[in-house]
């Protein structure tokens, strides 16, 4: 049977989420307690595959990961997450053979910038000149296979007594993406750089641009969603909301 498992997962103490040889990933924990309670044998045979890596410092209230195995049910789920003080897996589904997690509806990156002297009216407005399909290349690392051309299909802002949130909404982003735009608009907010100039660089991907980059660690992957349900288990789901105010409050 082949499974997707939804989980959350504070990024401060790993080395990103993408495993590597020698260093605490969280992917690479992941894989390591599957093999121990024998829900996997490897990586290649049960076809492991994760919906997103993130960068070093970046937390999640969702990611999704994939694998084919002999047995797997919500029960499970509480085991699995015992293993950890910084993971939580609180989902569950039964999916299709060839299901890849990478392959969703869209995504939501959470961004909790922290209210200093900048015009937050004009943050808003010049956001909207990121929304709609564009090529990101001056605002992402573009890897050398990827396509540099992505639709943002909305920004939604709130506040708080600290932060103002900037909620990111696609079916897919590039590396460094979000932080690249983020840096951008608190620029902007500051008077250090006016729209026209963003607006240039967004226009005119070929002249090359570097605005810069905001912080890891206030970023959250808070969403994945698919044409299917999950299953949750409610006390883990709740440890996830706990999880996630730990990590909001790191940043005060």
């Amino acid at each position: 049977m082949r499974v997707a498992v939804k989980f959350a997962y504070d990024g401060k103490d790993f080395f990103g989420y993408a495993r590597q040889p020698n260093l605490r990933t969280v992917e690479g924990e992941l894989i390591n307690v599957l093999i121990k309670h024998g829900l996997i044998e490897n990586v290649k045979k049960s076809y492991f595959r994760s919906a997103s890596r993130t960068d070093k410092g970046v937390s999640a209230t969702c990611n999704v990961i994939s694998f084919t195995t002999e047995s797997f049910d919500i029960n499970l789920i509480r085991e699995l997450s015992d293993e950890f003080n910084d993971i939580v897996l609180y989902g569950f589904a039964q999916v299709n053979p060839s299901f890849n997690p990478r392959y969703a509806k869209y995504r939501q990156y959470t961004y909790y910038l922290r209210l200093g002297d900048v015009d937050i009216e004009k943050i808003v407005s010049s956001s909207n000149i990121f929304t709609g399909e564009h090529d990101f290349s001056n605002f992402a690392r573009v890897e050398d296979h990827k396509n540099p051309v992505r639709r943002i299909d909305n920004i939604i802002f709130s506040k708080t007594n600290d932060f103002l949130i900037i909620e990111f909404y696609a079916q897919t982003f590039l590396w460094q993406q979000i932080r690249r735009i983020v840096f951008a608009l608190e620029k902007i907010g500051a008077g250090k750089l006016d729209e026209k100039q963003v607006k240039d660089a967004l226009d005119n991907p070929d002249t090359k641009v570097n605005f810069g980059m905001a912080p890891a660690k206030p970023l959250i992957l808070s969403e994945i969603a698919y044409d299917f349900d999950f299953d949750y288990d409610r006390i883990l789901f709740n440890r996830t909301k706990k999880l996630e105010q730990k990590i909001v409050s790191s940043l005060l």
